[in-house]
């Protein structure tokens, strides 16, 4: 009996030891995360399977004498034999590719299409390198691709530029529901840092005009940002547990920010939730100045109230550190999935933003003649934003789709501006509410050699200005004139688009669509106490269409050519036609009912060059016309230029399309694996734009000096190091719109904003499969400098540490 029972155990750990080691796991080489779905195949294709969510594959059914080859598009190839593999434990890591050939984008048609047959450039930000780059904000994440600039007037902001475009004139998307609604404005946005990046799967920028996609608003580009979804469970695992927690300081800001955020799914219910925190202290810039620029960029004096009265506090001896530019920000994430079947899934998400209150710095910091500042407070008051959204979405093959999906979206947001010049005892308190109601339904079908992409979609804008002044000696409260109509405004798109790729070989893609919106605008004026309008309600009706033609040749050599021909529309909203209050002392707005819509028609070429699958050399050159240019002019109300508005003498001015103008520029990317795991990057941006007038054509306003991106990677065993520089040309004098004042010509020097060129270092390494430590030195060589447009100076040498944790 006894001989019996060791024999039986003998079978046993011999049957053990064999199955463990039938089942591999694949895990990413620096971060020992696992990779799902990657392909394991003997070459001959006997055998093959995918791996789980856990990164695991049974190989059972494998011979010793078998050879394996394991792949997957975001990394390199490896082949391995079953006794190489066992010497390994079963336990394989890959390494990640620079290059991806066959990234999948959705920006262009709204549905999963290979950007290889995609004709517009588009940029894609994995959710892999959002975590890598640790940035304490949406925009920063924009900034550090080194293809979009980002200006700033304030600590809590950033305004993307594209293709010099900027604000009102580029679309954001959050999970298919655009975010740009009635009052966004045309000078520079803050909003995107609502969007919480910790949460972000990944973010796709499209460069040129979007309209036939996306509708108004997408003259330059359109960012596309996609959030994470919840995870369900397998075969393999019923039950799906995930959790996230990350810690980070940076010292540039004082910066302190947790982030927590876990996932339970079953095999057909999961849900995502997340939290964000962070408390921002003031900025330090960088202390290594050009000396012929003198004092530029420092905080020599801040207001301060003292005994009930305003005093210029003195900060010379701290005059890096930008005094104001403190806040804190909260964000909150929830997404549930259920899927009763495959091919049917309804995703319910949630996203709550807000902050404290923002100070504007830049208008904190600005002196009259006697050198005195203007304001003693001027601040943004919490940015909140609400987002809900339902996505139903179908894979079922019928005959009028293949792919279904119906997207029901809210939106509430709430901005306040607060501001109270030096001297006074009135803090002004201008507060806007947008409700914002969407519909968008999309189809795809594939009817033989075609691909067609079609939908509708219904917009609804609903806003609310009020406005009083508070004496902050007396507390007495007054009822002030409204930013936008006090009797309130409403703005409504509708709109169907219909889209075809007819893939007619497998080197020639050609790809069309085309658009048709309405919108209407109506405003209503109701108490004319402060300023005596000529009417009661303005209306206004507009119908836009749009459409564009790409073509996409791939002769083989690794070689591909892309055109497209496309145009774009920004429709007038509420904020361009109906503003009655300007934010700029001694200018008042008097609304123009007749504003039309902006139109840009535009081409883009495109030539990339893949050799050897490890370099890939590429290059996007563009013009657009642009026509119907909305501007802000002089003009006369009752025959006078100038009326006392608000306690002052003001200039009158109209919002008008009086102007064409133009836009041409280039990018270029080189992208290189120099060995398995050494690589780099560097890619470079120009932008040339030019209004036309009868005689010299002059700068249009947002157009960013040549900028770029240059980094070198290394990737080992749990480490990833990368060495970067950021660098901005000039942006002369003459190279300024100086009529709008939206480039902030008075926060640069005397002869414009100056280049710069920062060295930057960046790393992490996996302690094991759970913690991770993140390190970086931002602007090692502590440069003051300052991004084109900004109010304020970027940030000195920073010094940023995070822990990251995954269970």
């Amino acid at each position: 009996m006894k001989n019996k029972s060791i024999l039986l155990f003998c079978v046993f750990i011999t049957f053990y030891q064999i199955s463990n080691a039938q089942t591999i796991t694949l895990r990413d080489q620096t971060t020992l995360q696992p990779i799902e779905n990657a392909s394991i195949s003997t070459p001959s294709e006997r055998f093959q399977i995918h791996t789980n969510s856990k990164g695991m594959a049974n190989l059972t059914g494998v011979s010793e004498t078998d050879t394996l080859l394991f792949q997957h598009p975001n990394y390199q190839k490896q082949t391995l034999t079953q006794p190489e593999l066992a010497a390994k434990n079963f336990n394989l890591n890959l390494v990640e590719k620079s290059i991806l050939l066959d990234e999948i984008v959705v920006s262009a048609t709204r549905f999963e299409e290979k950007q290889t047959h995609v004709p517009q450039q588009i940029s894609i930000i994995s959710s892999k390198e959002i975590g890598f780059m640790n940035q304490p904000t949406t925009a920063e994440v924009l900034q550090n691709t080194g293809q979009v600039l980002v200006q700033k007037s304030q600590l809590g902001g950033g305004s993307p530029i594209i293709r010099g475009f900027e604000a009102s004139r580029v679309l954001m998307v959050v999970d298919g529901v655009r975010m740009n609604n009635a009052i966004y404005r045309a000078g520079h946005l803050q909003n995107v840092i609502t969007i919480d990046n910790f949460m972000l799967d990944r973010t796709e920028v499209a460069f040129g005009p979007s309209s036939v996609m996306y509708g108004s608003d997408a003259l330059g580009g359109t960012m596309n940002f996609i959030t994470k979804k919840p995870l369900l469970g397998d075969s393999s695992s019923p039950l799906n547990v995930k959790a996230n927690a990350i810690t980070r300081y940076s010292s540039a800001m004082n910066e302190k920010t947790g982030h927590v955020d876990f996932n339970i799914g079953t095999r057909r219910f999961a849900s995502l939730t997340g939290f964000t925190f962070s408390d921002f202290g003031d900025l330090k810039t960088g202390t290594f100045r050009n000396p012929y620029y003198g004092d530029w960029g420092k905080r020599n004096f801040y207001a301060e109230r003292v005994d009930g009265k305003d005093v210029m506090t003195d900060n010379r001896d701290n005059s890096d550190v930008q005094k104001g530019t403190a806040y804190k920000q909260y964000d909150v994430f929830q997404k549930f999935l259920y899927s009763p079947k495959k091919g049917i899934e309804n995703t319910l998400g949630l996203q709550y933003s807000t902050s404290s209150d923002i100070n504007r710095y830049d208008r904190l910091t600005d002196v009259n003649s006697a050198g005195k500042l203007k304001n003693a407070q001027w601040y943004y008051g919490p940015q909140k934003r609400l987002f809900v959204s339902n996505t139903l979405q179908l894979s079922n093959a019928t005959m009028i789709y293949d792919k279904l999906r119906i997207i029901l979206g809210y939106q509430d947001i709430e901005e306040s501006r607060h501001n109270r010049s030096f001297g006074s005892s009135t803090l002004n308190h201008r507060i806007e509410n947008v409700q914002m109601y969407s519909l968008n339904i999309d189809l795809q079908k594939r009817l033989g050699i075609n691909e067609l992409s079609y939908g509708l979609e219904a917009t609804y804008n609903d806003v609310k200005s009020n406005a009083n002044s508070e004496n902050i000696t007396t507390g007495e409260i007054k009822t002030i004139d409204t930013r936008y109509p006090n009797g309130g405004s409403t703005m409504n798109t509708y709109a169907a688009y219909l889209t075809d790729n007819i893939e007619l070989s497998k080197k020639l893609i050609l790809s069309g669509g085309i658009r048709f919106t309405h919108t209407s605008l109506t405003s209503k004026f109701g108490d004319k106490t402060f300023f005596p309008f000529p009417f009661d309600q303005i209306t206004q009706k507009n119908n836009s269409v749009t459409g564009n033609i790409g073509l996409v040749y791939m002769p083989g050599m690794d070689w591909r050519f892309s055109a497209v021909g496309s145009s774009g529309f920004k429709a007038p909203n509420v904020d361009d036609m109906s503003k009655v209050f300007e934010s700029v002392p001694g200018k008042v707005i008097v609304p123009n009912p007749n504003l039309k819509p902006e139109h840009t028609y535009n081409v883009d070429l495109g030539i990339s060059k893949t050799i050897q699958k490890q370099v890939t050399l590429s290059a996007n050159g563009y013009y657009t016309w642009y026509n119907d240019v909305a501007g802000v002019k002089k003009a006369k109300f009752e025959g006078k230029d100038s009326i006392v508005y608000d306690g002052k003498l003001s200039q009158v001015t109209t919002p008008i399309n009086a102007q064409n103008g133009y836009l041409y520029g280039f990018s270029s990317q080189i992208k290189a694996d120099i060995t398995k795991h050494f690589s780099i990057n560097s890619s470079v941006t120009y932008t040339y734009g030019r209004i036309k007038t009868d005689s010299v054509d002059h700068p249009l306003d947002h157009i960013p000096p040549v900028f770029g991106k240059t980094s070198a990677n290394l990737h080992i065993q749990k480490f990833r190091g990368e060495v970067f520089v950021m660098y901005n040309g000039w942006k002369r004098l003459s190279e300024y719109n100086q009529s709008s004042g939206e480039d902030n010509l008075q926060y640069s020097t005397p002869v414009g904003t100056p280049s710069w060129v920062t060295l930057n270092l960046r790393s992490s390494y996996q302690l094991n499969k759970y913690l991770q430590v993140q390190g970086a030195v931002e602007n090692i060589l502590d440069q003051h400098y300052r991004v084109f447009a900004s109010g304020m100076s970027a940030p000195g040498r920073n010094f940023i540490l995070s822990l990251k944790g995954s269970f």
